[in-house]
């Protein structure tokens, strides 16, 4: 049953994508297919795979405790505090402190936890502002 239910929402949440997408607007500068085709094609694939979803459901699944359902809500509360913060914390240290938790969570020793945030906070920085140029959130600290 929770299969259906999961995809109803996804075949509602795929007919409201390509629905927006069909609103994008279209410059008189742009490649033959247009800026609309890729948004469409993801939103045709999210709707086939929620009627297979719908038509072809799992067997009822296992659910969680009610400690491991907290877990997960603390993790998505995290991801959704590091997306507020992480404009006026810096990238470096709210990445550092998210991948630390996250692992943390996962089974690491939290001194692990806290050396492997930070170097994945930096080596995600190194990658995508040093070798890349692209523009990373700058805190206080400037970086």
């Amino acid at each position: 049953m929770s299969d259906r239910i999961f995809g109803g929402l996804g075949v509602l949440l795929a007919a409201f994508y390509i629905w927006q997408a069909t609103l994008i607007k279209e410059s008189f500068i742009q490649d033959p297919i247009g800026p609309k085709t890729f948004p469409i094609i993801i939103g045709l694939v999210l709707g086939a795979a929620s009627l297979v979803m719908i038509f072809q459901p799992d067997d009822e699944p296992f659910w969680p405790s009610a400690g491991r359902l907290v877990e997960v809500l603390m993790a998505a509360v995290v991801m959704l505090a590091y997306s507020a913060l992480v404009s006026s914390v810096g990238f470096i240290v709210t990445t550092t402190v998210v991948a630390a938790y996250l692992a943390w969570r996962l089974g690491a020793h939290p001194l692990k936890a806290v050396m492997a945030g930070l170097l994945i906070a930096v080596g995600i920085y190194i990658i995508f502002h040093l070798v890349l140029g692209l523009s990373i959130a700058r805190g206080p600290f400037g970086f």
